[in-house]
């Protein structure tokens, strides 16, 4: 089969359901975390941990899994690890502890890496003159994703509990399974690695060749550690004063975030014309005006709604352009170099949910804008130092 033939415009909007479909299992979470607390009787800063351990079971699952799609087919490694989230998703749902629901969350989080595996997919498949357009694409489906998971688990949570959540995810799971294998092309990989163990033993060495991959990821990392304090924590401010908003009224905040998914196909073009750190530049920056902007109005609702826009739209931008970097770098290693960036993008995420979440029991949003910009200045830092050591190009080659 010939690859470049299979990419039609309906592959990739299914391409684009199946990463925010599979992606939501991530972010069912964050507006259920006020009802884990109380079924479990613990502090809103413990429940916060639900938020982080599944992000770091998502970055362990990077290392462990992602790599294999440089190694074996991929619509059908797609497909065994729908049908082992939908597994893990009933596992969660029936924790009949806290301790439970935190390994179980672990899991979920780390099989839960579908995306990672189908973005490069797409990557392989589209052209090089349309490659950063196809991503951007595809990604717009995963940010949908991450800002309705939000909105579809307040709204069930609100209405049957936070565990009738974890079951609707595991029967989309199966379906899902189901589409991929009737739509999805057969794809191969192209590394001439042999083995598993061979193909993991190639990322350290993959990280000393890329320079720049590295610097890409620690950007990445450290905005979605900015997101991730932010979100993670914004269910319990909106639980207090002036607010005193229900889990169905938190989970609704997701839709404001569907601008920054807007954005992902507009900043994939860009990427594809000019040196996408041009875009990462601005995100950065968008992304700082945003929490000093929240900090001093998160009390008002419009300021708030504002905040919110400016947030989403600079984390997705950045990271539709930094994905666009990576994948520039090595097209035999695509999964590989998905692996080191996603596992540098969801350690952020993790570290920033945690931080911020000890951060807001002992100084309320004050802690939590403290810790956003810590991760903002790092992300500045790293890039800065990536436009020193090789300068901005008009065009890419």
């Amino acid at each position: 089969m010939d690859n470049k033939s299979s990419l039609s415009p309906s592959l990739i909007v299914v391409m684009a359901f199946a990463t925010g479909a599979s992606v939501a299992n991530l972010w069912y979470n964050q507006p259920l975390l006020s009802l884990m607390a109380h079924t479990f009787h613990v502090t809103p800063a413990a429940a916060g941990s639900v938020s982080m351990v599944t992000q770091v079971g998502y970055a362990v699952g990077l290392i462990a899994f992602v790599p294999l799609a440089d190694l074996l087919e991929r619509r059908r490694l797609i497909i065994v690890l729908l049908g082992i989230i939908a597994v893990a998703s009933l596992v969660v749902a029936l924790a009949h502890s806290f301790w439970w629901l935190l390994l179980a969350s672990f899991f979920l989080g780390a099989v839960t890496v579908v995306p990672q595996i189908i973005v490069p997919v797409a990557a392989d498949l589209a052209n090089n003159l349309s490659r950063g357009r196809v991503v951007g694409m595809v990604m717009s489906g995963l940010l949908i994703g991450v800002l309705g998971a939000r909105t579809i688990s307040g709204l069930i949570g609100g209405a049957w509990g936070w565990r009738t959540v974890y079951v609707f995810g595991a029967i989309l799971m199966l379906l899902l399974a189901v589409l991929v294998r009737v739509t999805f092309p057969v794809t191969n990989p192209h590394s001439q690695h042999a083995s598993y163990r061979a193909v993991l033993g190639s990322i350290v060495p993959l990280m000393r060749q890329e320079p720049e991959l590295n610097r890409a990821s620690l950007t990445g990392g450290a905005l979605f550690g900015a997101f991730s304090a932010f979100w993670t924590t914004l269910t319990f401010r909106l639980g207090e004063a002036p607010y005193h908003y229900t889990a169905s009224l938190i989970g609704l905040f997701g839709l404001l975030g569907i601008a920054g998914a807007s954005i992902a196909p507009i900043a994939g073009r860009w990427a594809d014309r000019r040196d996408p750190r041009i875009t990462v530049t601005g995100s950065i920056v968008l992304v700082i005006a945003a929490f000093l902007w929240m900090s001093a109005l998160s009390g008002r609702l419009w300021a708030l709604i504002i905040g919110i826009l400016m947030l989403d739209l600079g984390v997705q931008s950045g990271q539709i352009s930094n994905q666009s970097r990576i994948y520039a770098l090595r097209p035999d290693a695509r999964a590989r170099s998905t692996t080191v960036y996603m596992g540098a993008y969801f350690i952020g995420g993790s570290l920033g949910a945690g931080i911020a979440s000890w951060a807001w029991s002992h100084w309320q949003w004050t802690g939590v804008t403290i810790t956003a910009l810590s991760f903002l200045a790092i992300a500045g830092i790293v890039h800065m130092e990536s436009l020193r050591r090789q300068p901005i190009r008009k065009r890419l080659a």
